[in-house]
């Protein structure tokens, strides 16, 4: 076989190194579109649909997406074949899933979050047995800060696996309580009490009307239902200030709250 001149060294040589000017520049000038194009692209989305979360959730998925079919590009200018290249990147991304399956059940599941929006940024939620506000929704976690400061860290599988509670979702919420009285004392006065506690709270809505209602005769008590719907801001201040204001004035009318008690009797025996 016969070695090829000098001249068709260089020739080789030059269309080679043409190639790879080409690829260098394709793969530069590539990554300075996507990066521009997917800040535009986000900054749209932020300004449209007004959720961070999505916004950075997608442009990130784009920014991957968009390297890729760089770098397949440049590579096909060099002379490698693209195919195959395909080929090895849809076996290795199998492989990487069937080993990641968590992962890419926390990935899915955060897709799931972010495109149904259950709950977003700032809202008091119950999730995955935390209770607390969520504090940032990432592709793979999510982050709820509890009322005592404490951060936790869910994956986000564990949420769509289970119930939701939003106790943000709705602008007004109904605080349910109870207040017991004994059997000795008069019940249309412990109504009235109550519904004046309710009535001269600012807090409590007319609409709907707050209900105050006789709810059971149990064993040692009669039980009033107390229901007066709120902001949802004001839920847990009114349930507080509610049960304060109800014992107090139970004592001034002379109202009794029963409580267990155990009554306990000696018999002595002769020997």
């Amino acid at each position: 076989m016969d070695l090829p001149t000098t001249e068709q060294m260089i020739a080789l040589a030059s269309d080679y190194g043409v190639r790879f000017t080409t690829a260098l520049a394709i793969f530069v000038i590539g990554r300075w579109l996507i990066k521009h194009l997917v800040a535009l692209i986000g900054k749209a989305l932020i300004l449209r649909a007004k959720d961070e979360t999505l916004a950075h959730f997608l442009t990130a998925i784009l920014r991957w997406l968009g390297l890729i079919f760089v770098v397949i590009v440049a590579l096909s200018h060099v002379g490698v074949d693209t195919t195959s290249l395909v080929a090895l990147l849809g076996a290795a991304g199998l492989a990487i899933g069937l080993s990641l399956q968590g992962s890419l059940g926390n990935f899915a599941a955060g897709a799931m979050l972010i495109a149904f929006k259950p709950f977003k940024k700032g809202d008091f939620v119950e999730v995955a047995g935390a209770l607390g506000t969520v504090d940032g929704i990432s592709i793979f976690t999510t982050t709820v800060i509890t009322p005592d400061n404490k951060e936790i860290i869910i994956p986000n599988g564990n949420i769509t696996g289970a119930n939701i509670t939003n106790f943000s979702a709705r602008s007004t919420r109904r605080v349910d309580m109870v207040f017991s009285i004994s059997y000795d004392d008069d019940i249309r006065k412990a109504r009235q009490i109550l519904e004046g506690i309710i009535s001269n709270d600012s807090r409590v809505l007319a609409e709907p009307e707050p209900i105050v209602r006789l709810g059971e005769l149990s064993d040692s008590s009669i039980n009033f239902i107390v229901r007066p719907w709120v902001d949802s801001n004001d839920y847990w201040p009114v349930f507080w200030d509610t049960n304060e204001a109800v014992k107090l004035r139970f004592d001034q009318e002379g109202i009794s709250i029963p409580f267990p008690q155990l009554d306990v009797h000696w018999h002595r025996t002769s020997n």
